[in-house]
């Protein structure tokens, strides 16, 4: 089973620079943070190898959430080779992630 990429300003680019990613604004003491973390966890099995499911904690990475615009969490944010082009805030559904992601591979 796959396991989401914790993201930190050191390899942030790195990683979202190719292909598409999944980015989860989150926080530990967020409750609708800690309801779709278990769909995050199967995103990331059901996606390995084609996309890249992260995670960035906004308690640990201030400067990545105010460089993005995070204004509320969970936010999630879609990225393609760099670019965001999409996001959804709130706590949404496994399937409207599994299909925004389809839709940008």
């Amino acid at each position: 089973m796959g396991k989401y990429i914790e993201l930190t300003a050191s390899n942030f680019s790195e990683v979202t620079n190719n292909g598409v990613s999944l980015v989860d604004f989150w926080a530990p003491w967020c409750g609708p943070c800690r309801m779709i973390a278990p769909v995050i966890d199967e995103l990331a099995g059901d996606f390995e190898g084609k996309a890249n499911i992260c995670k960035v904690n906004t308690d640990e990475e201030q400067d990545l959430a105010v460089k993005y615009g995070i204004r509320s969490i969970p936010t999630i944010i879609f990225i393609k080779n760099g670019e965001v082009v999409d996001q959804l805030i709130g706590a949404t559904s496994k399937q409207a992630l599994t299909d925004k992601i389809n839709s940008l591979l």
